[in-house]
């Protein structure tokens, strides 16, 4: 009976946004995998990366039924590679490589892989893993883009952005003083990690949490916030279409 009133609530909630204006690039914090395996049970909170990876593959399919094309998910952070136990940070990054990655290399899927992050701290297997998908879907021409951010910190990005600005301009022959006339928002935004890819229209984060955690501090400055109070694992297409439907309804306010 909760799931029939679920289904028929995801159906009203979709016929509202019929008309609505969608963003066109959803970006996710997928926050709340420990928390959420604690709640549910399970002896150990790491089962919850497992069923949050998965998980991922259905609401990127959500996005792609709505006509999202362009989404961004930040599955790790530099900390959390860095700073987390050898022991999950190894089974979290077996995850990328055999739920994140190879699912997205198949034939059915419609996504082009993209990847922003600091790579360099990531395990030569899982870096192997993320590079072949890449290259396995840069050809797909459905116009389906999703942007893993792992490895990732935004404060990070914007230096290195910077750095290989200069040095772009250093071998390109100028001085430190040209170069710092050419220094403008538009040629940092170029050599960011994301590229010349779109900003986010809507960030959503799980878990209730309230901040951004670094994630697309450059990127996300104009965009809408929701936040959500589900753990990752547990985020439901209803809980997706209602962060829509917010988004509609601010986008739709006069300014």
């Amino acid at each position: 009976m909760v799931e029939m009133i679920r289904r028929l609530y995801a159906r009203r909630l979709r016929a509202g946004l019929v008309d609505a204006t969608l963003p066109r690039h959803v970006a996710m914090v997928m926050d709340g995998n420990r928390r959420w395996a604690r709640q549910m049970g399970f002896d150990d909170p790491s089962v919850g990366h497992r069923y949050g990876a998965a998980h991922l593959h259905e609401v990127a399919g959500w996005c792609a039924e709505l006509g999202i094309r362009q989404i961004t998910l930040f599955v790790a952070s530099v900390d959390n590679v860095r700073k987390r136990g050898s022991a999950e940070v190894a089974h979290l990054m077996r995850l990328v490589e055999e739920v994140i990655a190879e699912p997205l290399r198949r034939p059915d899927s419609p996504w082009r892989l993209h990847v922003a992050g600091r790579t360099d701290v990531l395990p030569d297997s899982t870096r192997h893993a993320l590079k072949l998908a890449e290259e396995d879907t840069q050809d797909r021409a459905g116009g389906f883009d999703l942007t893993v951010a792992i490895g990732y910190d935004g404060r990070t990005e914007i230096a290195d952005a910077v750095r290989r600005l200069l040095h772009h301009e250093a071998e390109a022959g100028a001085t430190l003083t040209e170069a710092a006339a050419r220094l403008t928002a538009e040629a940092i935004g170029a050599h960011l990690y994301t590229g010349d890819r779109p900003a986010p229209d809507l960030v959503i984060r799980t878990s209730g949490e309230r901040r951004m955690s670094g994630f697309l501090l450059w990127q996300a400055v104009h965009s809408e916030l929701y936040f959500c109070d589900v753990y990752w694992p547990g985020f439901r297409e209803v809980d997706f279409l209602r962060a829509l439907r917010t988004y509609a309804t601010r986008t739709a306010r006069p300014h």
